[in-house]
């Protein structure tokens, strides 16, 4: 103990003298001079550009100050708050923001005046005394500044401090981090997933989508795997959709214009090899079954459900179910996010059985079971249902004549109520079913499903989309509200808030990957 106190001590006192900026008056009747860093200084990885910064680091008494803005703070995992009656409050939290330069077209003087706050100051929910402090926070162009000391620095927030006469002052924090992925912006414009170690991707030239690969150590590195043409006479937009499968890489595209088009479906194996199968329908889903390929036919008034062996051309599909039922079937899809022609069709396939919410009648859907094997049509679920998913075994639905969330086992029995409010999304993780109720603003709030009691809200302000993603829900606001991206873990509670607005949540099988729907730049937190 007494060797690591010498050792602190040792270390402070470098960078004491390191840091200093020698003809620095102490602060006199609350002013401080101060004066901008002649070294280098890095934030997390970021060079700062102290010459052309709104809020370049300081130096005061031999000690360098950081400042305490939105980002900044966020970035190196401090969260800041304000009030009259309590103060400034710092907080070492889970929080996390991309870099922000804050560059200015004028260019900084050597020295400034910064003034010493008189108000009340907490850090880590220990209050300072400001006036007595060594080293005081202090205020410039209205924000405060933070002394980077050892007490401060290391023991209250655990960053770390390395220092070189080539690469000067660096400082590392240890909340999650957003990355910058180096691809291009036109590969922004359309959908992106990371997979098993690549980033898949499109960018379009001219009349042609070239499809891409690029392992996440090395985006640069792109390999092309796939192309296709968007010619049409209707102007066939050039996006398309990844998609997981059972732990396999699929994505989707349209072509040609309307009902005369049609659905495409690529498969890629783990060496970027890419499989196009055709199903022989132009609007189609399908699921993988044990007996072969499920078709979902999309795009007729009669839509039916067909089932193609394996090794067999698609003319020898077979449908499969209750012909009096499928013959007027129209099997429920809706818009999966931000992406066109990414629809979700509410099918299932469990073992050899088949579960599907369809309409006999024209306005109520009904939840059915098929088995492949023998062909035998149940019906499970005998209400009208707008959504159902088939979760760890279980059958989770909302009925239309309430909007509210049941349970159920597969086989329809022991039906449970779980929502205390209407809902317009749900899922679960590790067992615990979070749900959206949405408000006459079209504003969408977030739940946790309990049957014990009241249902909890798990965010207290509205939210503009959630996904279940990696064991983890992943909730994005508005660019009003602060934070632009929220993690909750499977029990509600916050592992991560993404300070940047404006992003988009991005398929991945790990990490979150993001893009930044203003410059179509893609990030990826750590």
């Amino acid at each position: 103990m007494k060797m690591k106190i010498i050792l602190s001590t040792v270390i402070f006192l470098l960078f004491f003298n390191l840091l200093a900026t020698p003809g620095h008056s102490r602060a006199a009747n609350g002013v401080a001079k101060v004066a901008l860093p002649n070294f280098t200084v890095s934030l997390n990885g970021h060079l700062v550009d102290n010459q052309y910064r709104e809020y370049p680091l300081l130096v005061y008494h031999d000690i360098t100050y950081f400042p305490m803005t939105w980002y900044d703070s966020r970035l190196l995992g401090l969260e800041t708050n304000w009030s009259i009656s309590n103060g400034l409050s710092i907080q070492q939290s889970h929080v996390t923001s991309s870099y922000e330069s804050y560059t200015s077209n004028s260019q900084n003087a050597s020295t400034y005046t910064a003034t010493i706050p008189a108000s009340v100051i907490t850090i880590n929910g220990k209050e300072i005394n400001n006036s007595k402090e060594e080293y005081p926070l202090l205020s410039f162009r209205d924000v405060t500044y933070f002394p980077l000391t050892w007490r401060f620095a290391h023991d209250e927030f655990g960053w770390d401090y390395q220092w070189s006469d080539a690469a000067g002052l660096s400082i590392t924090s240890t909340n999650p981090q957003i990355q910058q992925i180096g691809l291009s912006q036109d590969a922004g414009k359309n959908d992106i997933v990371l997979f098993k170690g690549y980033y898949y991707f499109a960018e379009t030239l001219g009349t042609i989508n070239h499809i891409y690969r690029a392992p996440e150590w090395n985006p640069s590195a792109k390999e092309e795997i796939y192309t296709y043409d968007i010619t049409n006479p209707t102007g066939t937009s050039p996006r398309l959709s990844f998609q997981i499968r059972d732990n396999i890489l699929w994505f989707t595209y349209h072509v040609g214009g309307g009902l005369s088009g049609s659905n495409k479906f690529v498969k890629v194996d783990e060496n970027g090899k890419t499989e196009a199968i055709s199903l022989g329908h132009p609007y189609m889903d399908f699921r993988d079954t044990a007996y072969g390929t499920l078709i979902i036919d999309l795009g007729a008034d009669n839509v039916k459900l067909s089932l193609l062996p394996k090794d067999q051309k698609a003319t020898d599909a077979k449908i499969v179910g209750d012909p009096n039922l499928t013959r007027s079937a129209v099997h429920v899809t809706r818009w999966d996010g931000f992406t066109p022609y990414a629809l979700t069709t509410a099918t299932t396939v469990v073992g050899e059985d088949v579960y599907v919410l369809c309409s006999p009648l024209s306005d109520q859907n009904f939840i059915y079971r098929i088995n492949l094997k023998t062909n035998k049509t149940d019906k499970i679920v005998d209400q009208s249902t707008s959504w159902f998913k088939i979760i760890d075994d279980k059958l989770y639905y909302v009925k239309e004549a309430d909007n509210a969330l049941y349970s159920s086992s597969l086989e329809g029995n022991g039906e449970i109520k779980l929502s205390d409010h209407t809902v317009s999304w749900f899922d679960s993780i590790n067992g615990n079913v979070f749900y959206t109720t949405q408000n006459e603003a079209n504003q969408f709030k977030l739940y946790k499903a309990s049957i014990e009691g009241s249902d909890e809200l798990a965010w207290p302000m509205p939210i503009v989309d959630v996904k279940a993603l990696n064991g983890q829900l992943v909730c994005t606001f508005s660019e009003n509200d602060g934070y632009g991206i929220v993690l909750l873990d499977n029990a509600g509670r916050v592992v991560l808030k993404v300070a940047d607005a404006n992003l988009q949540v991005l398929k991945s099988d790990k990490d979150i990957l993001l893009k930044n729907v203003s410059d179509n730049s893609i990030k990826l937190i750590k």
